[in-house]
This record gives C-alpha cells, sequence and structure tokens, in this order.
C-alpha cells in the first residue's frame, strides 16, 4: 500500500476526534482560552446539549486581526513562548481547540483588543475567511465572542455518537462548575436552551490558599451550602508543593467520589492518586463503601507536573508522585484532627426531617454560624484521663451536671433505653449513641499508646482457647506479630483452634472467641490490598468494638457526663470507626418550630 500524506482536512478532523470528543470538550477549550486571556466574566449559552449552537462570550485581552487568522491555524499558540513543553502556565496550550472545532463545525470568532477595531474571522467545515470589520463592544473595550453552529455537521458518524441533549447538558454544567471553582475571582454564566442554569458573581480575591477571601463561598455555591459549614480548611506544603482546599468532616460523606476534586495550578484533572489518598487519610473515619466530599488544590512548579499526558488535557503526571500523596493524606488527616469532634449538621438535619414528617411542620434547620470545634491542643489536655468504663479506671470527680450546660455536649440529663444519653445545651439538646462514643474514645486511646510505646497486656492466668474452623486460624495466627502489637498475644493451638495468652490490659473482660472471629472476617475482607498501617488499624477498631460501652448498659449521670467530657477532649469523637455519627445535636430553636412556636 502505497504511503500518502493526509490532506489538511482530514488531519484536522482526526484532531477533532482526539479534543473535541463532545459539546461540552468545546466549551471546556473556549472558556480556558478566555481564562488565558485574563477574563473577569464569561458567559455560555448552548441549545440542544451544544449540537445546534454554542457561544462563550469573554471581557478579555482580545485579539487585533493578525492574531484572529493565526487562531484558526493549527499549532498556532501564544501560549509557548519558548517552545518549552516543561515550563506550561496556561490553561491551554496545544492550539488545536479552534482549527479542530472549525474542521468540524461552523465556528465564528469576533474579538477586539482596547486599542484596536472589532474584527471577525470564519471557519466552516476547515474553510477560513475574514477577517474582516465587525460590531462588538464599544470603544475601549476588549473582549472576544466564539460561536460554534452544527458541532459535528462536517462528520456525521459522530453525530450518531451524541449523547441525549440532556446528557451533554448535564456535561457541559460539569465542566464550567469545575473551571469556576478554581477561580473565584471570575464571573461565570450559564444558560442552556434559554433558561439560565448557573450563576456564579465574582468573589473577592483567587484561589491562592484556604484562607482566600471568596474561595469556599465559591465552593458552596457549586458544591451546595451543606458543604461550606461542614467543611473544614486543608493546607500543607512540602518541598515546593503548596496544597490547600476544603474537606468535609467524616460524617458529611457520600456513596460514590463524584463530590472529590483535585486541580493542579487551577487546572481541573481527575487522577486516581487523588482517590487513594483520599482514602488512606480517612481510612480511620469511614467504612470503605463511603466518600468524603472535598475540593484540594495544588500549587507546584510547572516543571513539577506533565499536563501534556492527554489530549483534552484532564489528566497529568507528576514527577514525584509519591511524595503528592503523601502531603495529601497527611493535610487531610491534620484538617479531620483538627475539626475535633465535629460533626456534620446533615446529621441534624435528616433527624429534624423526619421529626417534621410526623407533625406536619416544615422544619428548615438553624446552622451554627461556627460549630463546635475542639483544636488538637486540647486533645493533648486529655491524655491523662481515665475513661470511667475500663476497670482500672480512677475517674475525676465530673462537676455537678447542672454546672456544665455549657459546655459544647451538655449536661447529661437522662438515658433513653438503655443506649442513647440525653443532654442539654445553652440552646438545644444532644443526643449520644453511647457504644458509638466510646467506641471512638476507645480507638484513640488505643492509638495513642500505640505512638507512645505499644499496649500494655494483661497476661490471663488461664490461657483461652478459642475454636476456629482451620481458615481462620490460619488468617488469625499469620497476623499475630501485628496483633501483639495492640496487646493481643495469641498462638496456633491444633489446627481448628488458637490459645490466647495475653489480651490489651486497657480493655478488660471481653468476648474473646466472638473477637477473634470478627478479627478473622475483617483479615479476610482487607486481604492483602491494605497497607500494614491500615490492617493495624482495622485491627484496633474492631478491638474497641468489642470492649466498648454496649447498647443496653445502664450509666449513671456521674458516667454519661464523663462520656461527654471525654468526647469534648478527644479527636474525631464526632463519628465512630464506620463513619457514622456519635451524637446528633439539635437547637431549641428548631424545636420549638416542630410544636409551632415559631
Amino acid at each position: 500500500m502505497k504511503i500518502r500524506r493526509l490532506t489538511e482536512g482530514t488531519v484536522n478532523r482526526i484532531a477533532a476526534g482526539e479534543v473535541v470528543e463532545r459539546p461540552a470538550s468545546a466549551v471546556k477549550e473556549l472558556i480556558e482560552n478566555a481564562l488565558d486571556a485574563v477574563a473577569h466574566r464569561i458567559v455560555v449559552s448552548a441549545s440542544n446539549g451544544g449540537a445546534d449552537f454554542i457561544l462563550v462570550e469573554d471581557d478579555g485581552e482580545g485579539m487585533a486581526p493578525d492574531d484572529l487568522l493565526l487562531a484558526v491555524e493549527r499549532h498556532a499558540t501564544s501560549k509557548l513562548p519558548a517552545d518549552d513543553l516543561s515550563h506550561i502556565v496556561t490553561m491551554g496550550f496545544r492550539g488545536e481547540a479552534l482549527p479542530s472545532i472549525g474542521a468540524v463545525a461552523r465556528l465564528a470568532i469576533t474579538s477586539r483588543t482596547k486599542n484596536s477595531e472589532a474584527h471577525e474571522v470564519r471557519v466552516d467545515a476547515g474553510r477560513t475567511s475574514g477577517p474582516m470589520p465587525a460590531g462588538f463592544l464599544a470603544q475601549g473595550q476588549s473582549g472576544t465572542r466564539v460561536e460554534v453552529r452544527e458541532l459535528f455537521y462536517a462528520t456525521p458518524a459522530r453525530l450518531k455518537f451524541m449523547k441525549s441533549a440532556r446528557s451533554e447538558d448535564l456535561a457541559m454544567l460539569d465542566v464550567v462548575k469545575r473551571l469556576a471553582m478554581a477561580r473565584p475571582e471570575v464571573a461565570f454564566m450559564l444558560t442552556l436552551d434559554g433558561k439560565q442554569v448557573l450563576e456564579l458573581p465574582a468573589e473577592s480575591g483567587p484561589a491562592s490558599s484556604s484562607e482566600a477571601v471568596g474561595q469556599l463561598k465559591r465552593l458552596s455555591r457549586i458544591m451546595g451550602r451543606e458543604f461550606g459549614v461542614n467543611a473544614v480548611p486543608v493546607e500543607a506544603g512540602r518541598e515546593g508543593l503548596h496544597l490547600f482546599g476544603y474537606a468535609g468532616v467524616p460524617t458529611y460523606n457520600r456513596a460514590n467520589a463524584q463530590m472529590q476534586f483535585l486541580f493542579v495550578n487551577n487546572r481541573p484533572v481527575r487522577d486516581k492518586l487523588l482517590i487513594g489518598a483520599v482514602r488512606g487519610a480517612y481510612a480511620d473515619f469511614l467504612a470503605r463503601d463511603r466518600h468524603p466530599a472535598l475540593a484540594l488544590f495544588l500549587a507546584c512548579d510547572p516543571a513539577f507536573v506533565d499536563v501534556n499526558v492527554h489530549p483534552a488535557k484532564t489528566e497529568v503526571r507528576f514527577r514525584d508522585a509519591g511524595l503528592v500523596r503523601g502531603l495529601i493524606v497527611s493535610a487531610l488527616k491534620n484538617a479531620i484532627h483538627e475539626a475535633g469532634h465535629q460533626a456534620s449538621t446533615t446529621v441534624a438535619s435528616d433527624a429534624l426531617a423526619a421529626m417534621a414528617s410526623h407533625t406536619g411542620y416544615s422544619v428548615q434547620p438553624s446552622l451554627p454560624v461556627d460549630s463546635y470545634h475542639v483544636p488538637a491542643a486540647a486533645y493533648e489536655a486529655s491524655r491523662t484521663f481515665q475513661s470511667p468504663f475500663t476497670p482500672a479506671a480512677r475517674v475525676e470527680t465530673p462537676p455537678p451536671a447542672e454546672t456544665v450546660s455549657d459546655a459544647p455536649l451538655g449536661a447529661a440529663r437522662a438515658q433513653l433505653h438503655e443506649t442513647y444519653i440525653v443532654a442539654q445545651t445553652a440552646d438545644g439538646i444532644v443526643i449520644v449513641d453511647q457504644h458509638a462514643a466510646h467506641e471512638r474514645l476507645t480507638y484513640e486511646r488505643m492509638k495513642k499508646q500505640m505512638e507512645e510505646g505499644g499496649i500494655a497486656r494483661q497476661p490471663l492466668l488461664v490461657p483461652e482457647v478459642v475454636d476456629l474452623d482451620p481458615a481462620e486460624v490460619a488468617r488469625v495466627t499469620g497476623r499475630a506479630a501485628e496483633l501483639a502489637e495492640f496487646g493481643l498475644v495469641i498462638e496456633p493451638f491444633g489446627l481448628d483452634a488458637v490459645l490466647v495468652r495475653e489480651t490489651p490490659a486497657m480493655l478488660g473482660q471481653m468476648d474473646v472467641k466472638g473477637l477473634l472471629r470478627d478479627l478473622a472476617d475483617d483479615i479476610a475482607e482487607s486481604g492483602a490490598a491494605l497497607s500494614l498501617k491500615e490492617r493495624l488499624e482495622t485491627v484496633a477498631a474492631t478491638l474497641a468494638c468489642h470492649t466498648s460501652v454496649r447498647a443496653g448498659r445502664r450509666l449513671n449521670a456521674d458516667e454519661m457526663n464523663a462520656l461527654l467530657r471525654e468526647m469534648e477532649r478527644t479527636p474525631h469523637s464526632g463519628q465512630c470507626n464506620h463513619g457514622r455519627p456519635t451524637y446528633v445535636e439539635l437547637k431549641l430553636a428548631d424545636i420549638e418550630k416542630l410544636f409551632g412556636r415559631r
């Protein structure tokens, strides 16, 4: 077969297939061009899912007539001043988007700089005309308007693979939201089929740190008001990398990872690295089928990251992926630690909604201006505190119940069904799940002892023999060294039994047989996929669950108040080891609404 050169039109249509996969891809490329032109306001419109019409208009620097003509030529760009692909600081850089769009659609670009008249250039299925004078903007104003009509009309086969207009609309909305999240100082507007579906006013200050003015406000407008209330700031730096953003507290979680966003030098990317790092950071607080909500922004030297690995620039490759993962994990863990015992406000919202459904009143929860927050320093002060539920514990005498109602979790007033503690706060009530709460407290004490040299062991006067099936015996004895670090010393006792010689001293009496069976199940489920640290945390969580105050145990007032005070001193006590809330807080104003008092 003879080799021949492809025609320019064919080459452009092939490039279009790589860069412009669907209408949302075209919208993304055009918005990125507007951002690179230092636009302060970007307006996007589309009809019929973008197949019939797309308009992107900005107030950026604009282009002179000569630049307009070059803009629709392949591989012509203003964004690589020294042809240096290792130092890309702009959103777009390939010089393919505009000619690719023009190769498969009817493209019109109108632009003007502050010092020139407006001109227009057209590209119809690869055929260019212009530039020609055009009426656009007033004298002294600059900007660009790009119109795309009949996308893919020049490649009918591509039209057959277009999804429904609804699907394309959602894809365009997602693109605009992601680009807007990283640029709060830029106003965005999106109109679909004549209906305005998104309007984001410019917020003060660019996204440069977690304390940037307007950053959380922009995220809240896109990810939801509840995210803004339940998010904690994330910020860390290491070896030239700067990570910042916001992450939801563990009890504010989702069934999938769609509310997780990563931006590299303000470029939205989808990266498996983020998913793995987030899972590692939240492994201590969430069940494996639940996912936190967060938005993280990584700033780094452009040479540290390769953004040229995907035609649509949605994937990146880091020079040191391990460094990035470590930074994300440590930053998230520190942020969660600083959140103290804070639990998601959605817990109260769900409770109020359920109660309102029985009363007939519609209750909108009163979101706190500043959620209860216990700093990390408070945790250090709690290290000498011993829970009254451990065998050798000696309690600090708790203050009288009537004097602690100003404490964050209030004063214990009652125990319901021998499972739930009801406490009165200064402006409402708190309902605590005693087992879930004590499970977290026990777990945190175990981790602290591990960090300080290991958990003290308690030898059994008579070693206990636990019958298991051979597979379970193999699993738990295979982890004997790890279990010993937590004070549980075992050894095989034939093919179908395990001998328990020592148990963690801090846990007292326990159901050893049930514990070992649960450990065998946990090890089977996690297998070798988890790191050693994650496997150790799984063991600790199982131990804590088996030795915590159980539902059905009656507590006196002193015990209940001691549990509340320890929760206030302990980080992460707002959720158990599985991500479920340990308490629900209801404001008095919301309760009054339930009874029609407001």
